[in-house]
């Protein structure tokens, strides 16, 4: 049996405004933006060049869905962007605004820091060690 993850959904508060940082910001690719009626739209994103998972940016629906903008995980990093090149990646997201909460550091696994999406939401920069 062969399996793999092919998306999932990070809440948001606007299809505009996630696409403009996520596209902007990291870099990433829009991989679809289809209306599905009324205000729904299926929007994916994904790293450039990524050929296995996407992010559903899903616009929150009522405001239980609302309140866990920003913190689907609890506040822990739940997200972990690889690279194979973290100062090309680090330089580029700092130009582009995106918040670090930490300098980079070398762990035995690779090169890593903490950063903020548009919204709060903790995610990993890493390279790891081949």
């Amino acid at each position: 049996m062969k399996q793999r993850i092919g998306s999932f959904a990070l809440l948001v508060a606007d299809y505009d405004e996630a696409i403009a940082w996520y596209t902007r910001a990291l870099g990433f690719e829009l991989i679809e933006d289809t209306p599905l009626g009324g205000d729904k739209r299926w929007v994916s994103v994904a790293p450039r060049g990524s050929q296995e998972t996407r992010i559903l940016l899903a616009k929150a629906d009522g405001d239980a869905q609302a309140a866990r903008i920003g913190d689907q995980s609890g506040g822990r990093v739940w997200l972990f962007l690889h690279t194979d090149d973290f100062e090309r990646d680090w330089q580029y997201m700092r130009a582009q605004g995106v918040h670090f909460r930490e300098a980079p550091r070398h762990e035995p696994y690779g090169t890593v820091a903490v950063f903020e999406d548009l919204y709060g939401n903790a995610w990993d920069l890493i390279q790891p060690i081949p």
